[in-house]
């Protein structure tokens, strides 16, 4: 069985998915390291290493995932340590035809500790306007416990579809990360539970996507002006929280970045709050993979579940330790989570009220503005905290939040409701067009009865119907 007993054990574990979830080919493929000793360093160039038609999952791909400690150690934050070209496809078998490439980058996590971290970069076909793209950073809603569900490799041509590994969410995003190449923009998609999949830990997603930023900058074939570079991070569910504490960290962690713009939906504001409104419900496993996730970053969190977690608690532990977020979904749905734990309510345990106080969003207001919207009967993430966390931010006289509530759509369905008016309200920010001063509150029947999405949505829609047929996207960017 899987404990969560430290970081020998997680890694560990990650060899053992390896093995569980197939035999891959393992086809060479060339690492660019930096030289550790080397002051300053020189940019670090793609490799040049043929691309394999069956990647590898990323525990057998250690070099590039998980470089020398010591190579980590030697580098800045955000600093390159590798690059790649790499093939994508939706669903691993669909092409799409862009220019991408893998980075592995340095970052650090709530300890000040470096650790090394992965993102993919997509620049769209053609020359850039200007000389220079706009940068979007777009956070996927990962939801797992295991290294094979992340972008980085569920993006890849040819690597094991995911309706059979069970990132089901990787195709549905894939599709907003294809519509925002073909506006002209590069994309920067981060793996943002970093190396030991800590879904949920928000202090350290907000890290991971704000040095993959940073590492985007730096990366001359992406075709940006680096730190001058308009930046706009968008994420719904698992990817809002990566997204939030981006937006609220970017101050203090990177300030030198010019965000103009932060979208997210479905916020998963404070993780107390969905063990209250999950335990019992559809949404059970799912809320406890994400308890499992941030024990990973806070070992604190990771002896109670050891000290205080029944027989049948420490066994749905280890089931799902090495999931991915549709097997975790239909694993112990309906799950009393509070009811795994000894001791009567975790909730109330100093050492747990400790660590989700620190994964609670609102510790900081971000200067960047933001398009906030969240369904009013999500099953899964409670409206509740979002209104909180609103308010919250909306105290700073400084603060720009647009916020949107939406009441026909639920948890599932928002994502794609709501992506045409985040794409054009991002599109706007990059253009240079103000937003309001302050902060709104709008309450509406359903955001896909806004019209002035609607020719958004047809350029989203034309623009994956492009590339099911091989169109280079991005070559004449669209509205």
């Amino acid at each position: 069985m899987f404990l969560l007993s430290g970081e020998g054990t997680v890694r560990g574990r990650k060899r053992l998915v390896a093995l569980m979830v197939g035999v891959i080919a393992l086809v060479g493929q060339g690492v660019v390291a930096t030289d550790a000793a080397a002051a300053p360093r020189p940019p670090v160039a793609p490799s040049t290493a043929p691309v394999p038609m069956f990647p590898p999952l990323p525990d057998a791909d250690r070099g590039f995932y998980l470089p020398p400690q010591s190579v980590v150690d030697a580098a800045a934050p955000g600093e390159i340590l590798a690059a790649r070209r790499v093939n994508l496809a939706n669903v691993s078998v669909l092409p799409v035809n862009v220019d991408a490439w893998q980075i592995s980058y340095r970052s650090t996590n709530t300890r000040g500790q470096a650790i090394p971290a992965v993102s993919t970069v997509l620049k769209p076909r053609g020359a850039a306007p200007g000389g220079s793209r706009k940068l979007l950073s777009y956070q996927m809603a990962e939801d797992s416990t295991a290294s094979y569900c992340a972008p980085s490799y569920a993006m890849r041509a040819g690597s094991i579809p995911s309706p059979l590994t069970g990132p089901i969410t990787v195709p549905l995003n894939f599709i907003d990360v294809v519509a925002a190449v073909a506006k002209g923009w590069a994309v920067v998609v981060p793996d943002h539970q970093g190396p030991d999949s800590a879904f949920a830990a928000g202090p350290l997603a907000g890290r991971i996507v704000l040095d993959g930023i940073r590492s985007a900058e730096q990366f001359a074939p992406l075709q940006v002006d680096g730190t001058a570079t308009k930046v706009g991070m968008w994420g719904y569910s698992g990817g809002a929280i990566a997204t939030g504490w981006a937006a609220e960290l970017q101050q203090s962690y990177a300030p030198e970045l010019n965000v103009v713009g932060v979208a997210e939906g479905g916020v998963p504001a404070d993780l107390g709050a969905l063990v209250n409104l999950g335990s019992g419900n559809l949404g059970a496993g799912l809320v406890m993979a994400g308890v499992i996730g941030v024990s990973r970053e806070y070992p604190e969190l990771a002896g109670i579940l050891q000290r205080r977690v029944n027989p049948l608690g420490k066994a749905l532990v280890a089931a799902k330790n090495p999931l991915c977020l549709a097997y975790q979904s239909v694993l112990v749905p309906f799950l009393n989570i509070k009811g795994v734990f000894l001791g009567g309510d975790p909730l109330r345990d100093p050492t747990v009220k400790s660590v989700l106080a620190k994964v609670r969003m609102g510790q900081t207001v971000p200067r960047s503005p933001m398009f906030v919207y969240q369904s009013h009967p999500d099953w899964l993430v409670p409206v509740g905290p979002v209104d909180t966390l609103v308010k919250t931010y909306c105290r700073d006289p400084r603060a720009r939040v647009q916020y949107t509530r939406d009441h026909f759509s639920e948890h599932i369905s928002l994502d794609p409701v709501a992506a045409p008016a985040a794409l054009l309200w991002l599109g706007e920010r990059f253009a240079g067009k103000p937003v309001r001063a302050g902060c709104s509150t709008t309450d509406v029947g359903s955001m896909a009865l806004d019209s002035r999405s609607w020719s958004t949505l047809s350029d989203q829609l034309g623009a994956n119907v492009a590339a099911l047929f091989g169109q280079a996207i991005g070559r004449t960017p669209t509205r």
